[in-house]
């Protein structure tokens, strides 16, 4: 099937479109509905009549914003009329919920009259909390965004206008920094007088480039002072009128600095990027096709030509998706009455920031594993980048804030975690971890340390002040690594090969002596980082241990099971996995160490797990799992985890709710505890649950993870005698930061 019959079959599958609406409340029973509608509802009624900001505090207002258009101008496809713009409108609307989990109900107007649609859009301000006009074709959409802005006191936001402003102008700053070019000195050449050119321009302005030195052009070629006399221009392109000769295209893009296309493909050829100042920035966004291709710009001259476009299959698109999402979740949070200039240049200037960041391994294979890194060819981040909503976001609340357009204050520092937990619970979790660390950080020794992820965590943990790490690994390739990612960083190196491990190996000797191991030997085993890593651990040298990135897991364990071993009031290490759900965090034991558990070993593993619970500010309630419930079954394989709940039950120093033997869906599901199970010591659903065995744990946790659509951290290892995390093979850069910071806490609280 070729695209379009794609497309057709995916918008009309059942249910038809893309979009819908779901309850956020429970409406299960009789009770639940009288809430939701009669007679309950008019308590909220009352409260919003008296006082009708609190219509905030009640409904989905705040939350909500309106995507309007008249389909007269829709990308690419032109005047094609509301009912045909619909899906486009929807398509918005999964865009707002996909990237910044904003509500949208579409508006499609059959009018031509400008008076006609103002009115109606005012008349909805009690519904939305702010008002996206889209696919409005000038000279229209001006008046509408003008008169609208002043009428509401809600945002009013033209994307068509000011996205593509905003995003081309993150992509402008960041090529200056590279082609050390000032704003304040640029020349700037514009194809295209429609709305976006023309808030493009403006936004330019702000930004810092001389109006004097932008030159538009449209069909009929440069916007002169002549023409503007003459009446040829309307009172939105009067403004970029210059007063200069009339000429053509290719006679304004001599000699400037930037071009910015936001007209028609195919209009400019490789001799007037030739014609174009030295190192030349060229941002050609005509879609689908661009005004000169990629390829032949690049080609066109020896130097350094920085491209940009709107597509996707070529490095630096310009995606309104990077703005319009995030700019109006800082707008709806703050409770904004507009989106004025000062947030439009803070998301374009978080947006330039966050592209000079290091990027994750999971944007990475997002987009099929090709080199992300700040340069020509990576001016602007990705828009799959989930970094930009607490990146771009918080700077355009805090616009907001500063310049008096929002009703409400944030804390922005607390108002980033907040976006994050809209991520995934796992992020949220994972932010009480990292902010426990970043209070002390520990030094984290990170075998394997010359592997290229190792170092880039190791960036970042520094950056963020969660740890101090030292990398173990070759020193030279750790530097050239650290030098061609640009990671401007000193972290602490131990290069086995340097030599000056003669009281590590000491101490390893002495550790082993009993178990085989020869001085001889011992020299060899601490030139194996791990096994460095683990004496260094053990002799106080580093506080914890991370390895395993490039191993198989048993061997990564071994040496610091060895080495370090299990702490004082434990025989046995267990592996942890944290699994977070929309609404719900359980942690999985035992899911990689202890292969056919005895009683003493699940009755350990689960005090244990509940100390790791802890420390993630979750109070445990324990089940140990099994196929049967409370003694249905009684066999061997059932006794083990009974004999485990029991003890646990019956110890005075045990202070959380365990039970068991019972069923996986007992022990997560209220109504079967609560209901069949009234005796059941848990009142709540258990979020620490017991495997078993290493089979049914490993299966478990997998495939609740795959099947719940859960996000998992781990896995962390428990019982032993110091800080040792076990990472998985393949694991990314924010694996290797989250068990970092695991371990920093671990230290702590050893």
């Amino acid at each position: 099937m070729g695209l379009d019959e794609d497309a057709l079959e995916y918008h009309s599958t059942d249910p038809p479109g893309k979009i819908e609406i779901a309850t956020t409340k429970p409406t299960n029973t009789q009770r639940d509905l009288s809430l939701a509608y009669s007679p309950g509802v008019a308590a909220p009624c009352e409260r919003i009549a008296t006082d009708v900001d609190q219509v905030f505090d009640y409904t989905a207002k705040g939350n909500l914003v309106g995507v309007v258009s008249d389909g007269s101008a829709v990308l690419g496809l032109g005047d094609i009329g509301p009912e045909a713009s619909k899906p486009v409108m929807e398509g918005k609307g999964v865009l707002f919920k996909r990237f910044a989990d904003i509500d949208v109900f579409d508006i499609e107007m059959d009018s031509d009259d400008t008076d006609a649609m103002i009115q109606a859009i005012a008349m909805m301000e009690p519904t939305f909390g702010g008002i996206n006009l889209e696919d409005i074709a000038a000279p229209n959409c001006f008046e509408i965004e003008r008169r609208l802005g002043d009428q509401l006191d809600i945002p009013v936001f033209h994307d068509d206008q000011h996205g593509t402003a905003i995003i081309s102008g993150a992509a402008l700053l960041n090529a200056c920094e590279i082609a050390d070019k000032e704003l304040s000195e640029l020349d700037v050449t514009f194809a295209g007088a429609g709305a976006a050119a023309t808030a493009t321009a403006r936004f330019y302005v702000s930004l810092g480039v001389p109006r004097e030195n932008i030159t538009m052009c449209d069909v009929d070629g440069i916007l002169t002072t002549e023409r503007a006399e003459a009446g040829e221009l309307n009172q939105y392109t009067r403004e970029f009128a210059s007063d200069v000769p009339e000429g053509e295209l290719a006679e304004a893009m001599a000699g400037v600095d930037v071009f910015v296309g936001l007209s028609v493909g195919g209009i400019v050829d490789q001799e007037m990027v030739r014609s174009m100042a030295a190192d030349p920035i060229i941002f050609a966004m005509a879609n689908p096709t661009p005004e000169i291709g990629y390829e032949e710009a690049k080609n066109a001259r020896d130097d350094t030509v920085i491209m940009a476009t709107g597509r996707s299959d070529y490095p630096n698109q310009v995606n309104n998706v990077l703005g319009f999402p995030f700019i109006f979740r800082g707008a709806l949070d703050v409770r904004a009455t507009e989106i004025n200039e000062e947030m439009k240049v803070a998301a374009s200037e978080a947006l330039a920031e966050l592209a000079r960041q290091d990027v994750p391994d999971a944007v990475v294979k997002a987009y099929g594993d090709q080199p992300l890194q700040f340069g020509p060819d990576y001016i602007i981040p990705k828009p799959l980048d989930p970094r930009v909503l607490f990146e771009v976001t918080p700077a355009v609340a805090d616009a907001a804030m500063e310049s008096g357009a929002a009703r409400r204050s944030l804390d922005v520092e607390t108002y980033v975690e907040a976006l994050e937990a809209r991520l995934g619970k796992s992020r949220e979790m994972m932010r009480i971890i990292l902010n426990k660390a970043q209070t002390d950080p520990k030094r984290v020794a990170l075998a394997e340390g010359d592997d290229e992820k190792m170092i880039r965590a190791a960036y970042q943990l520094v950056d963020r002040g969660i740890a101090e790490p030292i990398l173990l690994g070759d020193r030279d390739r750790i530097e050239a690594i650290s030098e061609t990612l640009g990671l401007d960083f000193d972290p602490k190196i131990i290069d086995p090969s340097e030599g000056d491990l003669d009281a590590y190996a000491d101490r390893l000797y002495d550790l082993r002596k009993r178990n085989g191991v020869t001085r001889s030997e011992a020299g060899k085993l601490v030139e194996d980082s791990t096994y460095l890593g683990s004496v260094m651990v053990e002799t106080g040298d580093a506080d914890a241990l991370l390895t395993g990135l490039t191993h198989h897991y048993p061997s990564s364990l071994r040496p610091p099971l060895q080495v370090i071993g299990t702490a004082d009031d434990a025989d046995y290490a267990a592996g942890v996995y944290m699994l977070t759900f929309k609404n719900r965090v359980v942690f999985c034991a035992d899911a990689t160490v202890n292969q056919d558990p005895d009683a003493d070993v699940l009755e350990e593993v689960t005090r244990h797990t509940a100390d790791l619970a802890r420390r993630f500010n979750v109070e445990p309630r324990a089940a140990l799992l099994s196929y049967s419930n409370f003694g249905s079954v009684d066999n061997e394989g059932t006794r083990k985890p009974r004999e485990a709940a029991r003890r646990l039950r019956e110890d005075p120093t045990v202070e959380f709710p365990v039970d068991g033997e019972m069923q996986a869906d007992t022990a997560v599901v209220e109504d079967m505890l609560s209901g069949t199970y009234e005796f059941a010591e848990l009142d709540e659903p258990a979020n620490v649950l017991v495997f078993p065995n290493l089979e049914a744990g490993n299966i478990g946790y997998k495939l609740l993870q795959r099947l719940g659509d859960a996000e998992a951290v781990g896995p962390m290892l428990v019982g032993m005698d110091k800080p040792v995390h076990v990472l998985q093979r393949g694991d990314e850069v924010k694996d290797i930061v989250n068990l970092a910071g695991v371990a920093v806490v671990d230290a702590q609280h050893e």
